[in-house]
């Protein structure tokens, strides 16, 4: 792929490697990770911060250029991609956010934002489902700012791609509603490849994909087959293939000066234009001052001033109202207030409740359905494909994405998810239906093992909202972090306002809903198991002069970021605790002595009839909670999870 890289870079694209986050710039996005070395050359040939060292250290531990790009590691690297399709699939949310922000801020006279998005991608990529349904959507879409080029070498890692890939791949992407164009000769042909590329850019209403023929490991000995996909060439290859090519096969890492000089250029005329586009952009200030601030502001990645006055709030007196409904309560304050927030659903408005009242639907103008201004997105039944295009639109720069479907769907996507906390992008996923409170979808549908496994991933907040308090709170953690997914588990079935329930207590992640002297357990839950525990706590009261503290943690990455002596306040030392959530119990013991869940799959029926079946009742927890007490009643000294020595070494 170095001569279409060498086409695109020095004749196509506008970048500036000395700011790499101007807005205008085109994106590049490999999709293939295992060119991932190409990348990094382009990067220090054209000026960005890599240098020749960091090449020489490729694959190194905690080097700029590790194995496969990472965004937030290296200047120029646009997304994290990694797992074949996902690039062509964020590619896909760059366009969609660029066609938006052209919308809503580009004026006559004023184009502020009119990149392309590039990206290279592999038969691999072509193969993997994500990138179907990513492509899918991109041309209903009508993307014409979007050009992916497809390296066509008949070769992924097993061999041939005769043994698993002879579709038609031309027809198909013509199906979807794409330009398909075709260069013969992707090893020599620069300027049928440059041709190709300014034809896909005239066609303003479809996204294009170029079908380059290459040769894999072109002047190698290993040429055409999969002996060179991923391994480096042996010493006698590599003196060959430099003498081929005019090289000092003695000489290793040394780049001609009239290639600096000729990257130079490229890189000074990408500045240039960066230039011209800063006077642009304060004359637009000039003219439109509020419009300026506000894509000024996004870009900071702030916030409006003031946004969180929106946020609702509730009392006990309030009536009893489904987490998902809160969701779209909240969405209904905060619309006007926070701008940037797009998204939508996959197939389940109407259930997921993500679109506010007067919402206008981002869709091509000519479909007369909606405009590239609007703000929801119908990203229909692709769970994985909205997942990484949701990642490619965090990462345009101006842009807040949520998208929408069951919390169990949230497993489909589980590999966009992962990149998403990998590449530190602010992505929200509004995840209803949320455990066996779901009347006749049954075990399909209920969530068992979700939250564990979301849990368990690094930098990604998981939030359980128990009331409309916690829900407001959700959103507004959500929001302000800047670098960390989110996923809201949001309830089907009705959920009381909870006394003691604020804001300020839960955006802490974890806290006493409700305190009692000389209590003799706490039970700790989240979501629609807190109201539950309420009425348990009363039951033991009542019944069995039992005293129990009540703890909701509707977040535990956030509550696990408070400090030691908070966390103790929450789960003091000296008392037993029990867990209760409809899930499994995996992760639970960091914090109770004791766990209930539900470490098998559910069943179908009403929502209290389940929760009956299994005991997720007052009376259930109640004997659980007895018995908790009765078996550490011996024990002298009762530690917190918190405290034990594990979990100071974690």
């Amino acid at each position: 792929m170095a001569p279409v890289a060498h086409v695109l870079f020095n004749k196509i694209m506008r970048f500036n490697p000395k700011n790499p986050n101007w807005l205008n710039r085109d994106r590049f996005v490999l999709s293939n990770g295992h060119g991932c070395m190409l990348q990094y050359a382009l990067l220090h040939l054209y000026g960005y911060d890599v240098t020749i060292e960091d090449l020489k250290n490729f694959r190194q531990v905690d080097s700029i250029t590790p194995g496969h790009p990472e965004a937030h590691d290296t200047p120029g690297v646009e997304v994290t991609t990694g797992p074949l399709g996902q690039g062509i699939s964020n590619a896909v949310g760059l366009a969609m956010a660029q066609a938006h922000t052209a919308a809503v801020f580009n004026k006559p006279g004023f184009e502020l934002s009119n990149n392309y998005t590039y990206c290279f991608l592999g038969d691999g990529c072509l193969m993997e489902g994500v990138s179907a349904e990513a492509c899918s959507l991109a041309g209903h879409l009508q993307l014409g700012n979007l050009i992916a080029i497809w390296d066509d070498n008949h070769i992924t890692i097993d061999g041939d791609t005769n043994q698993a890939f002879t579709e038609d791949v031309v027809k198909r992407y013509e199906s979807y509603g794409w330009q398909v164009l075709t260069v013969e000769d992707g090893n020599h042909d620069l300027e049928g490849i440059e041709a190709a590329i300014r034809k896909a850019q005239e066609v303003k209403d479809k996204p294009t994909l170029i079908q380059l023929k290459t040769i894999i490991g072109f002047g190698s000995k290993q040429e055409g087959t999969h002996g060179v996909h991923g391994s480096p060439l042996k010493a006698d290859d590599i003196k060959q293939l430099k003498e081929k090519f005019g090289f000092n096969p003695e000489q290793s890492f040394v780049v001609p000066q009239e290639v600096y000089d000729l990257c130079n250029k490229a890189a000074a005329a990408g500045a240039a234009a960066e230039e011209e586009w800063n006077q642009l952009l304060a004359k637009y200030g000039e003219q439109y001052k509020a419009e300026h601030d506000d894509l000024l502001r996004r870009l900071r990645g702030d916030l409006p001033e003031g946004w969180e006055k929106h946020l609702p709030t509730y009392t006990p007196a309030d009536p009893a109202i489904a987490s998902r409904k809160l969701s779209e309560n909240v969405l209904n304050k905060i619309f006007d207030a926070v701008p940037e927030l797009v998204g939508g659903s996959a197939d389940l408005t109407g259930s997921n409740l993500t679109r506010w009242k007067g919402a206008i639907d981002f869709q091509p103008p000519a479909t007369g359905l909606g405009t590239y201004g609007g703000r929801y997105i119908r990203f229909g039944v692709r769970e994985h494909g909205m997942g990484a295009i949701l990642n490619g639109m965090a990462a345009y720069g101006t842009i807040i994405p949520y998208g929408g479907t069951f919390l169990n769907f949230v497993s489909y996507a589980a590999g966009a998810v992962r990149l998403s906390a990998l590449s530190r992008v602010r992505v929200i996923w509004v995840a209803t239906h949320d455990s066996i409170g779901l009347g006749e979808d049954g075990p399909t549908h209920q969530p068992i093992e979700t939250l564990a496994h979301f849990r368990a991933l690094p930098n990604c907040m998981v939030w359980r909202p128990a009331d409309g308090n916690e829900t407001s709170a959700a959103y507004y953690v959500s929001l302000i972090s800047k670098h960390t997914p989110s996923i809201l588990a949001l309830s089907r079935q009705n959920l009381p306002q909870l006394e003691g329930s604020v804001i300020e207590k839960a955006i802490k992640g974890g806290y006493v809903l409700h305190e009692a002297e000389g209590a003799d357990i706490t039970l700790v839950s989240t979501g629609s198991e807190v109201s539950i525990c309420v009425d348990a706590a009363k039951e033991l009261a009542s019944k069995h002069n039992i005293k129990a503290r009540i703890v909701s943690i509707p977040c535990f990455e956030v509550f696990d970021a408070q400090d030691k002596e908070y966390r103790l306040s929450v789960l003091p030392d000296g008392i037993p605790s029990l867990s209760v959530e409809v899930m499994s119990t995996m992760g639970w013991e960091r914090y109770t002595h004791e766990q209930f869940g539900l470490n098998r799959f559910g069943v179908s029926g009403p929502y209290k009839d389940v929760y009956k079946k299994f005991e997720f009742t007052p009376e259930g927890i109640a004997k659980r909670a007895i018995a908790t007490i009765n078996f550490w009643k011996d024990v002298p000294n009762i530690r917190s999870p918190i405290n034990r020595a594990f979990q100071q070494l974690v």
